[in-house]
């Protein structure tokens, strides 16, 4: 059985390290693109933000590492068109060479792309894209030059808030643009959201919400100022973090699609081809706080669709059990974590919800190590299944979150969580933990 898998990152990765452990009679073909694969792009920030310092270990495996297990790996190699029908992929390496490569199974696992936006100036030099290495190390060598005084950030998600920061930490005037009347509006609720603003202006990064940007001057080629529908701002350097859409033009003619373009998928990974599946960003998921199919494209969510893929291919018939889309960020030091839908995005959605908030320290205020703690738990009207929960603090409260994944997944009451077991010693918590608290709450 010859599986070939298009894109060499998280999904692809997972895919191929499936097949290649558990299938011995699988032959694997990885074609990608770019020179490289397993780059952790979550990394970036950190990497240009010098908090770590460097890139090498954000790339967690290589080339060779596959070859050894067996794969035949096609580096800076472009996918020119499929013929679904013969199954054969046309091909062409960096040197201009073409050929044709056979599947009895094919993975696209092509990701996504940069939303960018046409705007008038676009094509000056000093405006860049945060999603492969190369563009990261662009970003990093932009920020070294002394010539660069202002940073413009457009997009103030997760990507956008974290090279805020970094830019900040290079010691840039930052300037961080949105259209969103907060920072991370599609992850967390504005009584979350706009303590984040808080931390981010009390750092001194310049926050811009409800203004779009419209167009970028500048001169001898290179940008000089970001316009927006509110006024003109100096940016020699420019970082569009405005999203991503998926990368679905290899097979959106051949296809079923989703409304976003991502290829649609069963819980098997398959697509609307039996002997295609898709993993990854172009791919849809479904969605156990929506009870349905979505797009979400985190790189958790990659890895897990990889190895279904994987094994589903390999002859172990595996579903998927769905996401919740759980994510985090630590800006300057403040922790904000998600997972589910916020009352915002569920509203979106045509849900009816309700939401419970508690906030209160992390350990009994005896204790000298001590910092405050707000939780929200977002639950279904009438189910009063929960459905979200978001969480916040400078300490590190990540864990918590797990828990309310696993009840999202599991289709978990609000009720079931106010007597929930939950242990206490002042090294930890409270007696009246937050979680308990902030269940106790709904009425």
């Amino acid at each position: 059985m010859k599986t070939v898998i298009i894109g060499a990152n998280h999904a692809g990765i997972a895919a191929a390290n499936t097949l290649l452990d558990n299938y011995p009679d699988q032959k694997v073909v990885m074609i990608d693109r770019n020179t490289n694969l397993s780059y952790l792009g979550c990394g970036t920030a950190l990497w240009v933000g010098r908090q770590i310092d460097s890139y090498e270990n954000l790339f967690y495996t290589n080339k060779e590492a596959f070859e050894a297990k067996g794969a035949d790996i096609r580096m800076e190699t472009s996918v020119n068109s499929i013929d679904f029908d013969k199954k054969l992929i046309s091909c062409e390496t960096a040197d201009g060479k073409t050929y044709e490569e056979s599947y009895d199974k094919l993975i696209l696992a092509t990701g996504s792309l940069p939303i960018a936006p046409q705007l008038p100036g676009s094509d000056l030099e000093g405006i860049n894209f945060l999603k492969l290495f190369q563009q990261g190390q662009e970003v990093d060598r932009q920020m070294s030059d002394p010539n660069v005084k202002h940073v413009a950030v457009i997009g103030a998600g997760y990507i956008g808030v974290e090279i805020a920061e970094a830019a900040k930490r290079r010691g840039k005037e930052v300037l961080l643009f949105d259209v969103a009347p907060t920072s991370l509006a599609s992850y967390y609720d504005p009584w979350f959201a706009e303590d984040m603003d808080k931390n981010l202006q009390e750092h001194g990064i310049e926050t811009h919400y409800g203004e779009r940007a419209t167009a970028y001057k500048g001169s001898n080629g290179h940008v000089e100022t970001v316009v927006t529908d509110k006024g003109e701002y100096p940016a020699e350097l420019v970082i569009n973090a405005i999203g991503f859409i998926p990368n679905s033009a290899l097979g959106k003619d051949h296809l079923e699609c989703f409304r976003n373009g991502a290829y649609r998928v069963d819980r098997h990974q398959q697509t609307s081809d039996p002997d295609v599946y898709a993993v990854g960003d172009c791919a849809t998921i479904y969605s156990n706080a929506l009870q349905a199919e979505t797009y979400i494209a985190l790189a958790t969510n990659a890895v897990r669709s990889g190895i279904v893929a994987g094994h589903n291919i390999g002859g172990t018939p595996l579903e998927s059990i769905g996401v919740q889309g759980s994510n985090g960020i630590c800006i300057f030091g403040y922790n904000m974590v998600s997972t589910g839908l916020s009352v915002t995005a569920a509203e979106k959605n045509g849900m009816k919800v309700s939401h419970t908030d508690f906030e209160d320290l992390q350990r009994p205020g005896f204790m000298k190590e001590n910092a405050k703690v707000k939780i929200r738990i977002v639950y279904e009207t009438e189910s009063r299944r929960v459905v979200g929960a978001q969480m916040a603090s400078t300490e590190d409260i990540s864990m918590g979150i797990h828990m309310f994944s696993l009840a999202i997944e599991e289709g978990v009451t609000i009720d079931k969580l106010k007597l929930l077991d939950i242990f206490f010693l002042p090294h930890f918590n409270q007696p009246y933990n937050y979680i308990t608290m902030a269940a106790l709450g709904a009425k």
